[in-house]
């Protein structure tokens, strides 16, 4: 196994890619697998906002999605599916039915609201043009995609977070599979390194001030950024393998990859936050009851690559 980093390109047939807008700071990342890709799903946090996640758990009928969608804008984005939709019913990619090919496109957003123009937010237009900028290479990183808006480390108030924003990470398993992760960061916690050391914090006293768990252990009471149960945190994951699995074993290397999240983010799956990670295996024939050993080893992997793609999106959207 080789280690985690941004070198390697997406598995073989995944493409992925962003519309943004950076004066509105706000944008939309989608991620396409091959035809037929099992897709599972891990939901976290307190304030998740999705669509079609019900249709990739272990027990629903379908048995893969034709696209996820991560996108800003908070509920609106979630219009931006419509887009990714019509861009691949126009390819002939989707669940077929009586009537026609239906195409599957889970998706989850961030609230990025109060970083820019709250007025503009991703939709059907927006989402088809991330389809339509897709490459199978390294995706782009840093402030773009649906991490255009996004910011961790808020528990001192967002005037003292520190930009996130999308982040990648790959490596490859013993048998010669590539397990990569597409992560949106925009956490309430901080994020640190794989020894600890911080990489986000929020940023009092110069960022040499206390780390989040610190802070929040300290208040008397809520802070005015806590008023009203906001919900303006979460951190988004998709983990993509050309490894043969199943919906099943997608659900459970879902669950297995979400380890990841806690290992880079601190405080994490707050009641301020919508925390998910998706799995999209698109490695065909042999999938079907995909063997406990296949599943540990990717969901091990998984987990790897989801931390460090964490980290790579505060290096890439803070690269001084």
């Amino acid at each position: 196994m080789s280690g985690p980093g941004a070198e390697l390109p997406l598995p073989a047939g995944f493409t992925a890619g962003h519309w943004t807008d950076r004066e509105a700071e706000t944008g939309c990342t989608v991620v396409l697998p091959p035809e037929g890709s099992a897709c599972g799903v891990d939901v976290r946090g307190g304030g998740p906002g999705s669509r079609e996640t019900e249709i990739i758990s272990p027990l629903a009928n379908a048995q893969e999605a034709t696209a996820v969608l991560l996108t800003g804008g908070s509920a609106y984005g979630l219009a931006a599916a419509d887009g990714v939709a019509r861009w691949c019913e126009e390819r002939g990619r989707g669940y077929a039915t009586p009537g026609g090919l239906v195409p599957l496109v889970p998706a989850a957003v961030i609230y990025d609201l109060i970083a820019g123009d709250a007025s503009v937010r991703p939709g059907p237009a927006e989402g088809y043009a991330a389809c339509e900028a897709a490459a199978s290479d390294v995706p782009e990183r840093g402030r773009v995609g649906a991490g255009t808006g996004a910011a961790v480390a808020k528990a001192g108030g967002r005037e003292h977070a520190t930009p996130g924003g999308v982040g990648y990470a790959a490596a490859k398993l013993g048998t010669g599979e590539v397990v990569a992760a597409l992560a949106v960061v925009n956490a309430t916690g901080d994020v640190v390194d794989a020894d600890g050391t911080p990489l986000a914090r929020p940023r009092v006293g110069g960022g040499e001030g206390p780390s989040s768990a610190e802070l929040i252990a300290s208040m008397p009471g809520p802070p005015a950024w806590a008023s009203g149960e906001s919900r303006d945190s979460t951190t988004l994951v998709c983990v993509v393998t050309d490894a043969a699995l199943d919906k099943l074993a997608a659900n459970k290397v879902a669950r297995m990859a979400a380890a990841g999240v806690p290992r880079a983010i601190d405080p994490v799956y707050t009641p301020f936050d919508g925390d998910i990670t998706f799995c999209l295996s698109g490695g065909g024939a042999g999938a079907e009851g995909a063997p406990s050993w296949r599943v540990l080893s990717v969901g091990t992997l998984g987990a790897t690559v989801t931390a460090a793609a964490i980290r790579d999106a505060i290096r890439s959207a803070n690269p001084a």
